[in-house]
């Protein structure tokens, strides 16, 4: 949610009907993934009633603005697989990506794995430097039951896809091995779809019981271009 003192609840610059419209990209299409209908309106309409702080300083290089993919080839399974091998082992999944069409890309000061030209695996540096390999949220779309998950309201969701870091006043749930520092995605507690990733600015009980504040700075959101890159 976007940080404005104690935080905003749906009626702050937003009304019902703004929210409602959001409700709907989170529905199950026929392919399991959020629809898509009005998302690009949606969120200018959102990004039109967002509150203005002209004080802010110059954001740092995001995704829109400065990125564009670099140096993207196919890549075969084995050259990747201790980066996939430690995915799986940090979110409990199975990735499952024997036979496919497997690509490598830079994207920024991130690297992209393409599975079968979708961006599914991102190597992300954090503020340390250090290297977490994620799914991105196409690829979380398969994998609803892995580790690292933030869980907030429907209250959240259009800020959240306005690229808004998310507050604690909007979480209401975490999963308990989620740490200060680590790279989360977070879902909306309703349908539990992915709806942004960020790093977790405390643990799962302090995001949780906290009422005031900043909780997660997120970097990759529904719509952003990587959401939307082939």
């Amino acid at each position: 949610m976007v940080q404005t003192g104690d935080g905003l609840d749906e009626n702050d610059g937003l009304n019902r009907r703004s929210v409602a419209e959001f409700s709907g990209v989170f529905c199950e299409g026929s392919d399991g993934a959020p629809h898509g209908h009005g998302l690009r309106n949606s969120l200018s309409h959102i990004k039109g009633a967002m509150p203005k702080n002209e004080s802010q300083t110059p954001p740092l290089p995001t995704m829109g603005n400065e990125w564009s993919i670099r140096k993207r080839r196919p890549v075969r399974r084995k050259n990747i697989a201790p980066l996939l091998k430690r995915l799986e082992a940090d979110l409990e999944l199975d990735l499952n990506v024997d036979g496919a069409f497997l690509e490598m890309a830079e994207y920024g000061p991130w690297t992209v794995v393409f599975v079968e030209r979708v961006p599914l695996v991102v190597e992300v540096p954090s503020e340390n430097d250090e290297r977490f390999v994620f799914l991105t949220l196409r690829g979380f779309l398969s994998h609803l039951d892995a580790l690292k998950w933030v869980e907030v309201d429907h209250g959240a969701i259009p800020f959240l896809m306005n690229g808004a870091d998310c507050m604690v006043a909007g979480i209401h749930g975490a999963e308990s091995s989620v740490a200060e520092g680590d790279l989360v995605w977070v879902r909306d507690m309703t349908h539990k779809r992915p709806l942004a990733l960020g790093w977790a600015m405390s643990d799962a009980e302090a995001l949780i019981e906290n009422t005031k504040g900043k909780g997660i700075k997120t970097v990759h959101w529904v719509g952003d271009d990587l959401w939307e890159m082939e």
